[in-house]
């Protein structure tokens, strides 16, 4: 009886063993994506019920800044990032160096430069201050705006995407350039601001109101090289659930939902240049 009573408890230990292991393949097939709330946690979440049918968890995490998601990347707390755009991401990889890189481009968000109070490029007046992010990235993205507006002339010697204000070699309005602050105050000062231009990143515009497509002065054509992506580590290029990720992404359903969502605020695109 002991021997029976023995052989019954080894087996259900197998049994549980096994229903532990397949639990543990399951938990596999979750993964972790930090992103910025708007636009990008919510085309994420689009995604959820897509990429459940295909056996795989995606748990969202957001933030509202653009230093800790390429932290917490690059400690293991999430898997990917969704908030970046190429040119930030290969700053971020040059400065800090971060074992980066990305797997796929979703879309681009049409940078705009907005004015509470000037209605027309053609009546910014001399001396008129650019209130701009600190974040380095999207200086040479603000400059190229102004330029084409023909409010700047930058050095033909700098890439346009690295371009910084001391590569403006006409300045014909004496515009002047601050760019100390977050780029989530931006709105803001937008807001209380008078006869100022204000260079908002478009998820910051989207999420305090404002349609980038309507209410900015100057905005940024399709063919922006900034797109957005999802960042992983090298050693995840080929996650097979990260890269299912991409592709449900660029799938019809989830691109129709971005184009009827943002109505061309936000433009999706299906891949990105490389790093």
């Amino acid at each position: 009886m002991k021997k029976i009573l023995a052989f019954i408890s080894i087996f259900f230990v197998f049994v549980l063993a096994a229903c532990g292991e397949s639990n543990s393949g399951a938990g596999d097939n979750v993964i972790k994506v930090g992103a910025s709330s708007t636009p990008h946690a919510q085309i994420l979440e689009k995604a959820k019920p897509i990429l459940k049918e295909k056996g795989i968890t995606l748990k969202i995490e957001e933030y509202t800044d653009y230093v800790l998601p390429n932290e917490d990347l690059s400690n293991g707390e999430i898997d990917a990032n969704y908030f970046q755009h190429i040119p930030y991401l290969n700053k971020q990889i040059a400065d800090i160096g971060y074992d980066f890189t990305h797997i796929g481009g979703i879309h681009i968000e049409p940078f705009g430069i907005y004015s509470k109070t000037i209605e027309s490029v053609d009546e910014v007046p001399k001396g008129t201050e650019v209130l701009m992010s600190r974040s380095v990235a999207d200086h040479g993205r603000v400059l190229s705006l102004l330029e084409k507006e023909g409010l700047i002339k930058l050095s033909e010697k700098v890439d346009k995407v690295e371009a910084t204000t001391e590569d403006i070699v006409e300045n014909p309005k004496n515009l002047k350039f601050s760019y100390d602050y977050d780029a989530a105050f931006l709105p803001e000062l937008y807001e209380s601001e008078e006869n100022t231009l204000v260079a908002i990143n478009t998820n910051y515009a989207i999420g305090a109101g404002l349609n980038p497509l309507e209410d900015a002065l100057i905005i940024e054509g399709e063919e922006s090289p900034y797109v957005n992506v999802i960042a992983v580590k090298k050693e995840n290029k080929d996650n097979k659930a990260l890269n299912t990720l991409v592709d449900v992404l660029h799938s019809e359903k989830i691109q129709d939902y971005i184009k009827e969502e943002f109505d061309g605020a936000v433009v999706p695109v299906k891949g990105a240049p490389s790093n």
